[in-house]
């Protein structure tokens, strides 16, 4: 009877630490909903970004993923953006998919234009740069090296 009550107690020490853990890094990331206005952006390719992926500005995040479809007309990915309330976007800015580091994941970084104007919601921001395809980059590095050294024979 002793060793269940340890047991028991033990157990709930475990599950207090695990979920005080989870609360800590659910407040400490900026993991929770963001509330504020959608825009739409149109990409070639979106490879690595999912609903919840961060949409970032200078480095800063400022908005999140909401989801992504396929337009069946253009055959382009299509992506929701929520941008918090207090960031206005010009309307010529650009968005682009860019990489974290080499292992790292994909976000969206957002460049601001120059206009004076800016986008409301449900605006759609038109120049995007879609995902690069990092291991079709290193074959054509490969291969380029190796046509160099049969030219030089």
């Amino acid at each position: 009877m002793k060793n269940d009550i340890l047991e028991t107690a033990l157990g709930a020490i475990v599950i207090l630490i695990a979920v005080s853990f989870f609360s800590y890094m659910f407040l400490k990331t900026d993991s929770g909903p963001t509330s504020g206005y959608e825009l739409m952006a149109r990409f070639s390719r979106v490879d690595g970004i999912t609903p919840g992926s961060d949409v970032r500005l200078s480095g800063i995040k400022i908005g999140t993923v909401s989801s992504q479809s396929l337009d069946p007309i253009s055959y382009m990915a299509v992506i929701h953006l929520t941008i918090r309330d207090d960031i206005e976007v010009p309307d010529d800015s650009s968005v682009k998919i860019t990489s974290e580091g080499l292992l790292g994941g994909n976000y969206l970084n957002l460049e601001p234009g120059g206009s004076e104007d800016m986008l409301a919601d449900g605006d759609e921001i038109q120049f995007t740069q879609g995902s690069i395809d990092l291991m079709s980059l290193i074959g054509q590095a490969i291969f380029a090296v190796g046509g160099d050294s049969d030219e030089k024979k």
